[in-house]
Formats: structure tokens, C-alpha cells, sequence
């Protein structure tokens, strides 16, 4: 019998290990903070503010979700969302000082701290979870009738499954690994595309992703998918995936787009630039972002 033919490796002489050893960094525009291990690599204390809500975290989709949140939960009326924005630079290791990693061992962003009753505090890890903490807190943007419920909550944990391909996969090796790999440029598009084409045939037939009411499945598919189809992420992804041919995807993300609260949510815990410069580090009340 013939050998089979042997699988190219990028780098050519790169053979696979028996077992895998972290030895040097990864490449990428995040080799600085990538590494095997959890927990705290230095002391640092959690600022906190004057409001019973502490939000910590960076301006990326998975951390605008929980800005967005609380800012409609604010113009819904419900003035227990006030809250104070704390910037984790996750680029800087922020994510793995002391007191980050108390509130979320596993380092990542936004982590929401709940003082209402000083004694029961509450930490909050993983943006979906943060979404449904609130949505459950305040009895806003997640419906009650049961069937509507399990709709918005089966499309929250879609996203929380399927946004790993769009960003960890498709992102990273797109737009930000040290060398451009056919192979898996290829294979995380397919699958985004797939997801874009689920939404599409979803947004066909109702207004907002779990039916006519906007709700915690929209404020955390949003962020992600919208970005994209927006132009906003991953250089020409956009263009590269065609996001304009998803018709209805495209009518949801400019509504969404539109809504105040979405836009205010959006400009937390970012540092300004010369093309947002209505960008903020930190929000502390309606005032700084007024």
C-alpha cells in the first residue's frame, strides 16, 4: 500500500509534537498576553465607584453587550441601572491583575460587580451571564411568557457558542495572525457566512432575533455581527464576506444601529481617537457621555 501523501506544514519544518510545550510566544498581535496558565501575574486593587453597579471592562463586542445593556435599561427608565465604567486594558494585562482575577478567574472581559446589598455582593463573569443577571434584576429586555423566553434565550447562547468563530477563529487568523493560512482563513469564513445566513433567514420573518420585541438576544448578537456588517472590524471583512448581500441582517443591524442607547453603550470604556473622539475611558454618570 502507497504512503500517504504528507500534510504541508506552515512552517515547512514545523512537526507536531508528541506533546505541546509553551516555549516562546505565539505571534500575533496578542502574543504579549497569551500564555497556558491562569491567575494573577500582579497586585493591583479594582477601583470603585459611587454607584452600586461597577463595571469593568473594555470597549470590544463582547464588552459593549453590557454597556449597551445597562444604557437601555437607563432610558427604559430604571435609574438602579446608574453605574460606574472602569477600562481594563486587556492589551496592557490589565485582565490579570489581583483584583480583576478575584472577580473573574478566568481573566477575560467585562466582569459587572453588584454591591445593592453590601452584604451579599455579586460577582458577574461572562458577558451573557452579566446580560441575563440584569435582564432577571430589573424584569427588562428578556420576555416572561415562556415560550418567548426560551426563544431569546436559545439565540443569547447561540451567540455565546458561535461568536468564538467569528472573532477567535476568523478574526484572528484574517486579520491578526503573523501569517495568512489559507486553510483556515477559509474554513472560519465558511463557517461565518454559515452563521450569516442563519440570521438572514431568522430576520426574514421578524422584526428582532427572538420575535417582534427587542430583547438580550439582540443587545448580545449585535455587538459582533453588526460591527462587521458595518465595516467596523477585522479591516474589510465586510467586504470580504459580502455581509451586504444579507439583506435582512443588514435592515436589523442599521435599526439596532440606531437606537441611542446602543449608541452611547458603544462609546464606553474606549479611549478617544481622531475619529471618535467622543470615545470614553471611564463613565461615571449620563453626564459624561452628554
Amino acid at each position: 500500500m502507497a504512503d500517504a501523501p504528507a500534510i504541508p506544514s506552515l512552517p515547512p519544518e514545523y512537526v507536531v509534537p508528541k506533546q505541546w510545550k509553551w516555549e516562546r510566544p505565539s505571534g500575533g498581535q496578542f502574543a504579549n498576553i497569551n500564555r497556558p496558565i491562569a491567575g494573577a501575574t500582579h497586585d493591583r486593587e479594582l477601583p470603585v465607584g459611587k454607584h452600586p453597579l461597577q463595571l469593568y471592562s473594555l470597549g470590544t463586542p463582547n464588552g459593549v453587550k453590557v454597556s449597551i445593556m445597562l444604557e437601555e435599561l437607563l432610558a427604559s427608565g430604571h435609574e438602579g441601572a446608574e453605574y460606574d465604567a472602569w477600562m481594563i486594558d486587556i492589551g496592557e494585562g490589565d485582565q490579570f491583575g489581583s483584583g480583576f482575577v478575584e472577580l473573574n478567574p478566568n481573566s477575560k472581559i467585562p466582569v459587572l460587580l453588584d454591591r445593592s446589598d453590601a452584604a451579599d455582593s455579586r460577582r458577574i463573569f461572562e458577558s451573557g451571564s452579566i446580560l441575563f443577571y440584569l435582564a432577571e434584576k430589573f424584569g427588562a429586555f428578556l420576555p416572561t411568557d415562556p415560550a418567548e423566553r426560551t426563544e431569546a434565550l436559545n439565540w443569547l447562547f447561540w451567540q455565546m457558542g458561535s461568536a468564538p468563530f467569528l472573532g477567535g477563529g476568523f478574526g484572528h487568523f484574517y486579520a491578526y495572525a503573523p501569517v495568512k493560512i489559507e486553510y483556515a482563513i477559509d474554513r472560519y469564513a465558511m463557517e461565518v457566512k454559515r452563521q450569516y445566513d442563519v440570521l438572514d433567514r431568522l430576520l426574514a420573518d421578524r422584526r428582532f432575533i427572538a420575535g417582534n420585541d427587542y430583547s438580550i438576544a439582540d443587545i448580545a448578537i449585535w455587538p459582533w455581527y453588526g460591527a462587521v456588517t458595518l465595516g467596523e472590524a477585522y479591516g474589510e471583512a465586510a467586504t470580504f464576506l459580502g455581509t451586504d448581500q444579507y439583506r435582512h441582517v443588514m435592515r436589523w443591524v442599521e435599526e439596532v444601529a440606531a437606537r441611542s442607547a446602543v449608541q452611547r453603550g458603544r462609546r464606553v470604556n474606549r479611549r478617544p481617537t481622531e475619529r471618535h473622539p467622543d470615545f470614553i475611558t471611564e463613565r461615571h454618570s449620563a453626564a459624561d457621555l452628554d
